[in-house]
């Protein structure tokens, strides 16, 4: 079975992950590889986030790994907050005070169409790969759900009526963007190995 280092802290990132790949691939996170570091997210795009990290982790332990990043994307506020979704209403902002804050900016507005996009970037002996997934959908004018985290309260995938947060990790999975790139590098990486 293949083991790979998922260079990341999240562990709702790493259930997500761990579901849509089941038994077919060993996922490690970073707390189980005894890797006890916050890897900078310094750059302008989700792209160079994904590689960052997951070079960082690849140089560090010379072991096949990936990362990703994830950002949500408005419309009407010319793709804000995008790579700062983490962080919009500040760098140690709570999900709720980064929602709050882009309530308030879509208070007035009727477009409220958005996408949730994820990099996976993956570190296969030396060589880096990316996979896109992308889920596009609408943000609520308010919370719904308790499911989740991040902006899955207010976050409705196009084809249903419910938010995020108002699913079960299976439901959500038939939308996610995460699965979406996640299955792109299980396909990648069954084609390297078959």
């Amino acid at each position: 079975m293949e083991k790979l280092i998922f260079a990341t802290n999240n562990k709702n990132k790493v259930a997500e992950i761990r579901s849509v790949l089941g038994n077919e691939f060993e996922i490690i996170s970073l707390k189980e590889a005894e890797i006890f570091i916050d890897i900078p997210e310094p750059h302008d795009t989700l792209e160079e986030n994904a590689r960052e990290k997951s070079s960082f982790i690849f140089a560090l332990k010379n072991q096949n790994c990936f990362s990703e990043d994830t950002g949500l994307e408005v419309d009407f506020l010319q793709g804000a907050p995008g790579v700062k979704s983490a962080r919009y209403a500040g760098d140690n902002a709570s999900d709720q005070e980064n929602k709050n804050k882009l309530l308030k900016e879509l208070q007035e507005s009727a477009n409220r169409d958005a996408q949730f996009k994820t990099i996976i970037s993956l570190q296969l002996n030396g060589k880096e790969y990316q996979f896109t997934g992308v889920c596009k959908g609408i943000i609520t004018t308010q919370e719904r759900g308790v499911n989740g985290f991040g902006y899955d309260t207010i976050f409705i995938p196009e084809g249903s009526n419910k938010t995020f947060a108002e699913m079960e990790l299976e439901e959500k999975n038939k939308y996610s963007h995460r699965k979406k790139a996640t299955q792109l590098l299980i396909h990648f990486l069954n084609q390297k190995n078959g």
